[in-house]
């Protein structure tokens, strides 16, 4: 059945315009006082998501498909063209340690939420699929979904319900910074000062200046990345390792061509850039009415997860005084991703934290599936 909006799934041209548009705005947000407490993000996805809904723009659409496998992995380099491994080794260890904590919590939830609520005979199979997502990613989801055999219906409904979850997730893990309550419980350097830190991080100028040589430079160099790690994940058979061997690769060089690498200017922005047109793409993929009339349980499910998770990571971060900041990339890595929480600890400023939480991320994926599936054969 085709899908019906006023724009056209193949209107490449008008969506690509919306999704830019709104990009911008949450850019634009982001430099007034209503973005200083909630974040452009937030304003990225409802936009989108209000667009989509209101059947103004379409659900799916080869614009967001590009987006999503051809941006996105453009974008890593980008972010990481100045990563210094010395600074990573000697830091990561507080994001990895909450990382292990927050794949703990999430099957807490998992197990926890299957036994309070009737999820009926799918039950152990969503809690092993939202147990493998939320500690890795989509790869994981649809891994473990084959290997606990779900059938195609049982998949649609899990992974509408999921989407939605997953969206409430970056919310609250972009506005957990902001709520006075929490950061003064939960003291962070990194929340009280991501400017300066930022710059120092990123071994450049806060006001980065756009250079052709540069930026055409960064592009050309990031696309080159992808392709080799494309080669690789084929060569080894392991392509839903892509994005694994993109941030080896971009690593290697940045750590191989370090002078280099820190006097390139532009590659941290325009990397940004392209997140804010992945958080507009992945909002507007959002169909909330689909979810509520057929996954509302499964939706109360993964929302009770979340919950479970970010009140034992914030609690696991107490007890252990780590930095807020450290806390939410490493939730975000098991929740969302790296790449999302790659530009969620860009829109924060927290430049140093990008790479630990891209690397605490891939590592969800390496160990997602593996835990998922043993959480459906414990509770089966």
């Amino acid at each position: 059945m085709t899908e019906i909006s006023v724009i056209s799934g193949q209107n490449i041209i008008a969506l690509s315009a919306i999704l830019f548009g709104v990009a911008w705005l949450g850019f634009w947000i982001d430099t007034t006082p209503l973005g200083k407490k909630t974040s452009g993000v937030i304003w990225v996805l409802a936009g989108t998501m209000v667009l989509s809904n209101f059947k103004l723009i379409p659900f799916s659409s080869p614009t967001y498909d590009f987006v999503g496998g051809t941006l996105v992995p453009l974008a890593i380099p980008l972010l990481l063209f100045k990563a210094d491994l010395r600074k990573i080794f000697r830091e990561s260890g507080p994001v990895m340690l909450t990382f292990a904590i927050a794949s703990a919590a999430t099957v807490v939830g998992a197990v926890l939420g299957f036994y309070l609520l009737d999820l009926g005979e799918i039950g152990p199979k969503v809690a092993g699929v939202y147990a493998g997502s939320w500690i890795g990613g989509a790869v994981n989801f649809l891994a473990v979904s084959q290997a606990v055999e779900m059938t195609s219906e049982e998949f649609s409904v899990s992974i509408s319900a999921s989407s939605m979850v997953s969206n409430i997730a970056l919310v609250l893990l972009v506005a957990i910074p902001s709520i006075r309550w929490i950061s003064r419980w939960l003291p962070s350097d990194e929340i009280n000062e991501p400017t300066e830190q930022a710059g120092e991080c990123a071994g450049q100028p806060e006001e980065s200046q756009f250079k052709l040589t540069h930026i055409s430079g960064a592009i050309a160099l990031s696309f080159a990345i992808c392709a080799v790690a494309r080669w690789v994940g084929d060569v080894l058979s392991l392509p839903q390792y892509y994005i694994l061997f993109i941030t080896l690769l971009t690593i290697a060089v940045a750590n191989l061509m370090p002078k280099t690498m820190n006097a390139l200017e532009g590659d941290f922005d325009l990397g940004m850039l392209l997140m804010y047109v992945f958080f507009a793409a992945v909002g507007a993929g959002t169909n909330a009415n689909f979810f509520a009339s057929t996954a509302l349980i499964l939706f109360v499910y993964g929302l009770f997860i979340i919950v479970v998770h970010l009140v034992l990571v914030l609690l696991a971060a107490k007890l252990l005084k780590v930095d807020l900041a450290e806390a939410v990339v490493a939730s975000g890595a098991a929740l969302v991703g790296p790449a999302v929480t790659a530009a969620i600890a860009t829109s924060r400023g927290w430049r140093n934290l990008v790479t630990p939480g891209i690397m605490c991320g891939i590592f969800g994926y390496v160990i997602g599936t593996f835990i998922g599936v043993s959480v459906t054969a414990m509770l089966a």
